[in-house]
């Protein structure tokens, strides 16, 4: 008898992760062995319940009191081995999306699209391709131009300044409690709106928003 895929799931709204689990649980060949409602929580289920996949929001309680899981995430997928990591969104930023893509995650799946989509992506790791479910693969199609390699991919100082200019803290302010120079802030965050494909600071402010941030 062929072992079930074991299955880790994580999202900080408690009427969907008992969805998610109710929904997975249904398979035979899937099997959940733990929930998170953050990333800390979630980085404990997984030293404690090894797994095939996790299932995760990105927008939920970060480690060291950050506003969304990258950080984990990035962890998750830098280690070796590895789970496979399906992100569960409503981020609707290209950008964004393809970041996720170019750090290694096997799927994306809409919030919207979960019940229809979310068995199948699982059952399709392991093909070498990432599972797009219908929302998030629309938005690649009718982009007018695919983001560049390494597109939307933040370093971690490039993420560090990015959550406080979002949480509303000035350049000077960032630089003092970063203990770098207002001219290195003000390049990386600079960066960060190129890598996003951000333009003004209405689309940061409300990408800001997508992504847990606000």
């Amino acid at each position: 008898m062929t072992n079930p895929i074991r299955i880790i799931v994580a999202d900080d709204h408690p009427s969907v992760c008992l969805g998610v689990v109710s929904l997975l649980s249904a398979v035979p060949s899937f099997a959940v062995v733990g929930q998170a409602s953050d990333a800390q929580m979630l980085a404990e289920c997984l030293d404690a319940h090894p797994c095939d996949v996790v299932v995760t929001d990105i927008g939920m309680p970060g480690l060291n009191g950050e506003s969304n899981a990258i950080s984990l995430l990035r962890r998750i997928l830098r280690d070796s081995p590895r789970p496979h990591v399906v992100v569960l969104t409503m981020i609707n930023h290209l950008q964004m999306l393809t970041g996720l893509l170019q750090l290694g995650v096997s799927a994306i799946i809409d919030k919207r699209d979960a019940a229809d989509s979310l068995v199948a992506a699982i059952e399709a790791i392991g093909t070498g391709r990432p599972y797009l479910s219908g929302h998030v693969a629309e938005m690649v199609r009718t982009a007018d131009e695919f983001p560049a390699s390494r597109a939307g991919v933040l370093s971690r100082r490039e993420w560090e300044v990015f959550q406080l200019y979002a949480k509303g803290m000035a350049i000077h302010q960032i630089a003092k409690s970063l203990g770098r120079s207002g001219k290195t802030i003000s390049t990386q965050k600079r960066s960060t709106m190129r890598k996003l494909g951000l333009d003004t600071e209405a689309q940061l402010v409300e990408y800001a928003r997508q992504i847990g941030l606000t």
